[in-house]
């Protein structure tokens, strides 16, 4: 009984190491001031090696795209939309068409305008990553960056 106890207590140690969540991005965030009222909000990935997060500009049909949303804020206005550096632009035989992507890192930049002497810029991003092997759901991540004159 003993010896049938420890071969499932060991079964499951194996299985549960086996099924650990993938994690191939990692996100962080920061502020840079650029002029008395204007900041720029640094969003940045860093992807594991051969994983790729798509670009803002996905056709339909594609990959989820990365989005950014800012929720209106009296303390801070958003100074034009997200931008991104030059993407890799690829055909990708899963979607069936060419696709734009990063690899390795990649850092999106949201310029603002502060309204007050200090303001807490939140937002939510939404990414998908994938490798040649497989894509993970696409996932919402919720950020807040502080920044003060």
């Amino acid at each position: 009984m003993r010896k049938l106890l420890s071969a499932i207590v060991v079964m499951m140690i194996c299985a549960a190491a086996h099924a650990q969540i993938l994690t191939p991005v990692k996100w962080s965030y920061a502020a840079k001031k650029v002029s008395a009222n204007e900041y720029v909000i640094f969003m940045r990935a860093t992807i594991d090696n051969g994983w790729h997060v798509y670009s803002q500009n996905v056709k339909d049909g594609g990959p989820v795209k990365t989005t950014f949303t800012f929720p209106k804020s009296k303390d801070y206005t958003l100074v034009g939309k997200t931008v991104e550096p030059t993407p890799v632009t690829k055909f990708e035989n899963a979607f069936k068409m060419n696709v734009s992507y990063f690899e390795k890192e990649v850092v999106f930049q949201q310029r603002i305008k502060l309204n007050s002497a200090k303001a807490v810029v939140k937002g939510q991003l939404e990414y998908m990553t994938c490798n040649d092997k497989q894509c993970l759901p696409p996932e919402d991540v919720d950020f807040s960056v502080a920044v003060a004159k």
